[in-house]
């Protein structure tokens, strides 16, 4: 089995960024090459195993990611953020998931939902944005109508699971499934204001176009999270803004668009109406008035997305 490492960065992960070098040269199946593709601008990071070789491309959470990989002429890839730690026999786990369960995608689990306590559970169920599942033996994470997400309460300790979304930092698939999403078409992510979301786009994508994706539990495998953490009220307007801007467009173009049931649109318009408006409701309850116009703004660019001619032209999703 032959593989590439693709990495997308800005150089600035540091000594994270060495620790998943490091470990990509101490696996027990060796990627035959490591290319890291890093923003146009960026200087070339100093960490390094001697084995990587850099290819400069446009800026963007998606612009990196959204690529030919002209350079990949292995089978399959393994695709990193640049701040991921891979045990020993990481990618062999993964390449087991595909052979053991007919899987085209395998993401690890590297955010722990599953352990969140009962009152943030609880919070994140009515906003509608996330739900806990406790009876489901064989769906890791799903999509709701909301454009949220819901999660495994129970997940296998070690195994695998169905799921139609995933987390970003790291995933392994076969080059031809990847290039067949076209992911080029949804760039228009990368205008946010802070990235958000190209995860569940790029996942939820692939279900949709009929890719079998799976979520691998108790891989080893750490997201070691080398970006800044939010430390200011400016980052914080700024995700809030993207957030509210990516649900509104996700969900119009992931979910309601690709429905072909009427009675099924009308359920999704109302889930969706439901979580933005308790969105808006809890920052006035708050007395965070201008939260609240942050989130109405941001749901209002959306909508003139939604009705732009750059909009009009993106392909349609069609739901396999």
């Amino acid at each position: 089995m032959e593989y590439t490492v693709v990495i997308r960065t800005l150089g600035k992960a540091g000594e994270k960024y060495q620790q998943e070098l490091d470990s990509l040269m101490a696996q027990t199946v060796k990627p035959k090459r490591i290319l890291v593709y890093i923003a146009e601008g960026y200087p070339l990071p100093k960490e390094t195993v001697g084995f990587e070789r850099y290819v400069y491309v446009k800026k963007g959470m998606m612009a990196q990611r959204a690529l030919p990989y002209d350079e990949v002429d292995t089978y399959y890839m393994l695709m990193l953020d640049d701040d991921v730690y891979l045990p020993p026999d990481g990618v062999e786990q993964l390449y087991r998931t595909v052979e053991e369960y007919g899987a085209d995608v395998v993401s690890p689990d590297v955010f722990d939902n599953a352990g969140r306590g009962w009152r943030q559970e609880l919070l994140m169920t009515l906003s509608g944005r996330m739900k806990a599942r406790r009876q489901d033996r064989c769906w890791g994470y799903k999509v709701m109508r909301s454009a949220g997400y819901s999660y495994n309460k129970k997940p296998p300790v070690h195994g695998a699971l169905l799921s139609q979304t995933n987390a970003g930092p790291c995933l392994f698939c076969r080059k031809n499934d990847f290039l067949s999403i076209s992911l080029q078409d949804e760039l228009w992510i990368d205008a946010s204001p802070y990235p958000i979301g190209e995860d569940q786009i790029l996942f939820y994508k692939m279900h949709l176009t009929g890719l079998r994706q799976y979520t691998l539990y108790g891989s080893g495998i750490e997201h070691l999270d080398a970006g800044n953490n939010l430390g200011n009220k400016e980052k914080e307007e700024r995700l809030v803004a993207a957030d509210m801007r990516f649900k509104t467009i996700f969900w119009h173009r992931f979910i309601f668009l690709p429905e072909k049931n009427i009675l099924l649109k009308a359920f999704d318009a109302l889930c969706v109406s439901y979580a933005l408006c308790f969105s808006l409701l809890s920052s006035l309850l708050k007395g965070q008035a201008s939260t609240m116009k942050i989130k109405w703004n941001s749901i209002k660019e959306g909508v003139a997305f939604i009705r732009s001619d750059e909009y009009a032209s993106l392909p349609k999703i069609v739901k396999k």
